[in-house]
C-alpha cells in the first residue's frame, strides 16, 4: 500500500472540510428562519454532546488544560463561533451575500500573513501569491454585490473571526489534539448563545420538520465532522497553507447551487474556479521542519460521524 504523508493527509482533510462547508449553504439558509441565538445553542449543544463522547475515548492527558489553554479556548469559542455567527447574520441583513462572501473570502490572504508572523516566520512569497489568487477567484465566483456601511463592517468582523477560528487553535493542537479542541470550544459556545437567546426578543419555538433536519445536518456534518477534519488538517499543515482551502467554500457553494438548480455557471464563476484551482496547485510549500518536530495527537483515534 502507498505511504501517505502527513501533509497529503492534511491537504485532503482541509479540502473535504471546506467542501462540506461550501456545499451546506442551502441547508444553512433553511435554518436561517429559526431564532439565531437559540438555533445556534441547539446546534452546538448537540455537536458538543457527540464530541465530548469522543473525548472520553481519547488517551488521558497528563495534566488538565492550563489557564492559558483555557483562555485560548474561550477566546476561540467567543470569536470563531459566537461572534462569527452573530456578525455573519447581521452582515447578511445589511448587504448582499456576494459582499459578505467576497470579504470573508479574504481569509486565506489574512492567514497567509498572520500565520507566519504569529510563529515568528517570514510570510512566503509563493503562498502570498497563491492566497491572492484564492481571494480573487473567490470574489469572481461569489460576485461583488452591494451593501451599506454596517454590513461591510460586520463582514470585516466576520473575516477576523474566521481567521481567529484557525489561528487561535494552532497553539492548542499539539497538546490537546483536534478532538479536544473541537469539543471544548463547541461546549463553551453553548452558554454564550443560550444567554443571548434568553435576552433576545425572538421567542423560542419548536423547529419545523425542515428546520429540525437542517439542525441535525448542521450539528453532525458542518460542526462535528468539519471541525474534526479542519483541526486535524491544521495539526499537519501550516495555517497559511491550510487557509488556502477556504477558497473552496464559495467555489463549491456556487457549483453545488448550479447542480441543484440546473443552472450553468457563468464565465466569471468558471474563471474564479480556475484561479482557486491554480492557487491550490501553486501554494503547497516544502514541509516545515518546525511542524514536523511538533508532536500531535493522532486524529485517526477519533471516528468521524457520518
Amino acid at each position: 500500500m502507498p505511504v501517505t504523508t502527513p501533509r497529503a493527509t492534511g491537504t485532503l482533510q482541509a479540502a473535504v472540510a471546506m467542501t462540506l462547508l461550501g456545499c451546506s449553504t442551502g441547508v444553512t439558509a433553511t435554518f436561517s428562519s429559526y431564532p439565531v441565538a437559540a438555533g445556534q445553542a441547539l446546534r452546538y449543544a448537540l455537536a458538543a454532546a457527540i464530541l465530548l463522547a469522543l473525548v472520553r475515548r481519547q488517551p488521558r492527558l497528563a495534566t488538565r488544560p492550563t489557564p492559558r489553554e483555557l483562555g485560548l479556548l474561550l477566546a476561540l469559542s467567543a470569536t470563531g463561533l459566537f461572534a462569527f455567527n452573530l456578525l455573519l447574520v447581521t452582515a447578511l441583513r445589511h448587504t448582499d451575500p456576494a459582499v459578505v462572501g467576497s470579504i470573508v473570502g479574504g481569509t486565506p490572504l489574512l492567514m497567509g500573513v498572520l500565520g507566519p508572523l504569529l510563529t515568528r516566520r517570514r510570510p512566503a512569497g509563493r503562498l502570498l501569491l497563491a492566497a491572492a489568487l484564492v481571494v480573487l477567484g473567490a470574489a469572481l465566483t461569489q460576485g461583488f454585490g452591494h451593501g451599506d456601511t454596517t454590513g461591510v463592517l460586520c463582514a470585516a468582523g466576520t473575516l477576523l473571526c474566521e481567521a481567529a477560528f484557525s489561528l487561535l487553535a494552532v497553539p492548542l493542537l499539539p497538546r490537546l489534539g483536534p478532538v479536544r479542541v473541537s469539543a471544548y470550544t463547541t461546549a463553551l459556545a453553548v452558554p454564550l448563545f443560550a444567554v443571548t437567546a434568553a435576552f433576545s426578543s425572538s421567542p423560542v419555538r419548536l423547529p419545523t420538520v425542515a428546520e429540525l433536519l437542517a439542525l441535525l445536518f448542521l450539528a453532525l456534518l458542518m460542526t462535528t465532522t468539519a471541525f474534526l477534519l479542519w483541526y486535524s488538517a491544521l495539526s499537519r499543515l501550516a495555517p497559511e497553507h491550510a487557509g488556502l482551502f477556504g477558497g473552496l467554500i464559495p467555489l463549491t457553494a456556487t457549483l453545488s447551487g448550479a447542480v441543484l438548480t440546473s443552472t450553468a455557471p457563468t464565465p466569471l464563476q468558471l474563471l474564479g474556479a480556475a484561479l482557486v484551482t491554480a492557487a491550490l496547485l501553486l501554494g503547497p510549500p516544502r514541509p516545515a521542519k518546525a511542524l514536523a518536530k511538533t508532536p500531535v495527537e493522532a486524529p485517526a483515534e477519533a471516528p468521524v460521524p457520518t
